[in-house]
């Protein structure tokens, strides 16, 4: 069931959301070549504490057998690393990596949620193009998060702009509803067709996010049960923001 968020709860959401963009603001500012994911993770912790916020992927379960729940605070991928990176102390981030770094703040009850990917010093033009591209992928797509179109012109314009840059949108995961819960319906593809699935309404709120790879979609889980990198080795960069739905443009609601 889609969820129709009243002023209040919208007020609640901005408020989660507002620590969101200040925790990756702290990030950007830290990452740095010879910083480990984990000290990331830390800074990004206390961040959202310093603001009455907690992370809602700390102990998030995914009710997989054989899974554990998700250990850090963060995402945190580096360079074929696509989604669900763990934090460690041993992972140093070098001159020229891309990092992304995905977070959901949950305060009084309600989640906001961001991806971004960073560069670590020096990279590569063709590693710029594709941080760039993804992130040019998610305005494409809310360029249709407007009331009366449907979920399909959203995935359908992400979809169809990446293919257009050379590159591949990963299809086994998707963006979605975020509220309480930080996955709610409806599901939200970076694929498809225009015109389908359910039609966008004021109130609602949602997690649009580009997860695209520089070669071929196809992808693999590491043994963890929570990483996934590139099967051909390629770099993958995220980009994320929680949106809502207005009766007029969309309000990116991650962004100070």
């Amino acid at each position: 069931m889609v969820t129709i968020k009243s002023k209040k709860e919208i007020e609640l959401m901005r408020e989660a959301c507002k620590i969101v963009a200040l925790t990756h603001q702290a990030i950007e500012q830290a990452i740095k070549p010879g910083i480990s994911t984990a000290e990331l993770d830390k800074i990004a912790e206390n961040t959202m504490k310093k603001y009455g916020a907690i992370s809602a992927e700390k102990g998030y379960n995914p009710g997989i057998k054989g899974v554990p729940p998700y250990p850090a605070a963060t995402c945190i991928s580096v360079n074929d690393e696509v989604i669900h990176g763990i934090p460690s102390a041993k992972r140093i981030l070098k001159d020229g990596d891309i990092v992304s770094v995905d977070l959901v703040a949950l305060k009084n009850g309600y989640n906001g949620d961001a991806a971004r990917t960073y560069f670590v010093g020096n990279v590569s033009k063709d590693a710029k193009r594709l941080v760039e591209v993804t992130k040019q992928a998610f305005f494409e797509g809310i360029k249709y998060a407007k009331k009366g179109n449907r979920i399909g012109d959203i995935s359908h314009a992400i979809g169809e702009y990446v293919k257009s840059q050379g590159y591949s949108v990963v299809r086994e995961f998707e963006g979605h509803g975020i509220g309480k819960d930080m996955h709610e319906e409806p599901e939200i593809p970076n694929y498809g067709k225009a015109g389908r699935g359910i039609r966008l309404e004021p109130g609602m709120t949602l997690a649009v996010e580009p997860m695209v790879i520089q070669g071929k979609p196809n992808i693999l889980e590491l043994e963890d049960g929570w990483t996934i990198i590139t099967e051909d080795g390629s770099l993958a960069a995220h980009y994320e923001n929680t949106i809502l739905i207005t009766e007029n443009e969309p309000e990116v609601l991650t962004m100070l």
